[in-house]
């Protein structure tokens, strides 16, 4: 039984992008869909099954490196604005992980001063973020 390889390529075309609405890869399955349908195009010239591969590993390459140039950037997560105010709801013992109340949220927290421990239901400001860690400092500190 012989196979068309435009009709492959053509089920392979489809089935990708189909894909992409079931499986979200920012337009990477999309983009090799579309790939395969160019290949389909390029077939009916060129009978050869290898170069029609390699072909569609270039169209899908160029495809989904210029397809970045026009997704917007993703935003990292874990900035946080300077000095802002949250409160500790347990202790922060010295060396230690306590919970402070930020943003309406309860985040585990842990003092920029290891030697230092905060009291619960004190001020802190919120220096940085280490995963979903909060590093404080407490509000008494920076105004000593």
């Amino acid at each position: 039984m012989f196979v068309n390889p435009t009709l492959v390529w053509l089920i392979a075309g489809a089935g990708l992008c189909l894909a992409e609405l079931f499986l979200p890869t920012a337009f990477v399955a999309f983009m090799m869909g579309i790939s395969a349908f160019l290949v389909a195009l390029v077939s009916l010239l060129i009978p050869n099954l290898s170069l029609q591969v390699v072909l569609w590993l270039v169209f899908s390459t160029s495809l989904v490196l210029l397809s970045r140039r026009f997704l917007p950037k993703a935003k990292k997560g874990n900035k946080i604005r300077d000095a802002i105010i949250a409160e500790t709801l347990t202790e922060i013992v010295a060396g230690k992980e306590g919970r402070v109340i930020y943003e309406g949220n309860s985040w585990r927290a842990r003092c920029e001063d290891v030697s230092c421990a905060i009291a619960p239901h004190q001020k802190v400001y919120v220096v940085r973020r280490e995963g979903t860690t909060l590093i404080v400092v407490p509000e008494n500190l920076l105004h000593s």
